[in-house]
């Protein structure tokens, strides 16, 4: 093809939105070599920094999401949203992009519109098994919606659906890591027992104070524990900790793949993303939803797994009594660890972000 494709992927706000999107435009390089990819995110949001750190260029919106509390205050979200989609075009006129890849996230919706109203075709990826607001807002103006889950003909028309699975960081998948390198990267043992807790790239506070509370059972375990923090509760939780042999305490981890290696069981929130990785590597986890998100859709992701048992369900509200001791119980019980561990991989899709990058080519193709 002599034409250089260009192509505009827009969605973020969390890592959720932000490492399948950078996947994606991965692999559209990898199916079109010379083509030029521009992402569309909201300032000021995580994907700012993200998305240049991995040489793609960004432009951003001021946009912010809907205040489900406090009413009021979606007069400024409604005229900023009115604003975003009137850049979005400017953006959007400029650079000519042969599809519109939506990843989800309130950004997209500006974006994906404005695209959609200029002919653009639009292909949209939604992650998690509860569609979320700007998704089935779009839905009407995509040629194909990707989706992880089954049964989401509910929300959108089953014609343009593809099951592809949600896109991960391919570094999370070295199957060749040095386990011993990855347990001198966090300064821990490799004859013990290993408890990852992720609360997501922001962290999660109802996660952190659950273990911060029970701190003295980790210190009397025999276990030990690589904590990421999130940036927002770093700081307070490594200062009430202070140095401890048996737990590794960060805001954020970069060697996730060293992590991922040598953890015998993770507690993570219920994040689409979060979840497509722990089934691709099949480990053991304990979702913890977050209540705080549009639809409650992370209960609805924890509840495909808990009831095929890929997945322990612990609910946020019930955290602080039983997720510790629910985790220190499971660690020890190596029959159960590889019940979810086979259980969990079954439910992992391979190659999403090749899959996704198949179906935008061959609307490529067909215009």
């Amino acid at each position: 093809m002599s034409k250089k494709l260009k192509f505009l992927i827009s969605g973020g706000g969390t890592g959720g939105h932000i490492f399948p999107a950078i996947s994606i435009a991965n692999a559209l390089q990898e199916a079109a070599h010379d083509c030029q990819i521009l992402f569309i995110g909201a300032n000021n949001r995580l994907e700012m920094q993200r998305i240049p750190e991995v040489g793609y260029n960004i432009v951003g919106l001021n946009m912010q999401g809907i205040e489900r509390k406090k009413v009021w205050k979606n007069f400024s979200v409604v005229a900023n949203f009115v604003k975003s989609c009137l850049k979005a075009r400017k953006i959007v006129k400029n650079f000519a992009p042969d599809v519109a890849i939506g990843v989800g996230g309130y950004v997209s919706g500006a974006a994906i519109w404005a695209a959609s109203s200029l002919g653009v075709p639009v292909v949209l990826q939604e992650q998690n098994s509860f569609a979320g607001v700007t998704n089935k807002f779009l839905a009407r103006k995509a040629l194909k919606i990707c989706v992880a889950y089954p049964n989401m003909e509910k929300f959108f028309n089953w014609e343009k659906i593809v099951i592809t699975g949600n896109p991960v960081r391919q570094n999370i998948l070295n199957q060749s890591i040095d386990k011993e390198l990855a347990y001198r990267e966090f300064g821990l043992q490799s004859e013990k027992k290993t408890l990852l807790v992720i609360g997501g790239s922001l962290g999660a506070k109802t996660i952190n104070q659950s273990i911060l509370e029970n701190i003295e059972k980790i210190y009397n375990s025999d276990i030990q524990v690589i904590w990421q923090t999130g940036k927002f509760y770093f700081n307070d939780i490594s200062q009430k900790i202070g140095k401890s042999d048996n737990i590794f305490v960060s805001d954020f981890i970069l060697r996730m793949d060293y992590a991922y290696a040598i953890a015998d069981l993770v507690i993570s929130r219920a994040g689409a993303s979060s979840i497509s990785e722990l089934c691709l590597l099949g480990k053991p986890v304990i979702l913890v939803p977050s209540p705080n998100v549009a639809e409650n859709h992370q209960y609805h992701n924890a509840m495909v797994l808990a009831e095929k048992f890929a997945a322990v369900l612990v609910e946020d509200s019930a955290a602080a009594e039983n997720l510790l001791h629910e985790a220190l119980n499971l660690i020890h019980n190596d029959q159960k660890l590889n019940l979810l561990h086979k259980n969990i991989q079954t439910l992992a899709l391979k190659d999403s972000a090749q899959k996704i990058a198949q179906e935008v080519m061959k609307i490529v193709m067909s215009h």
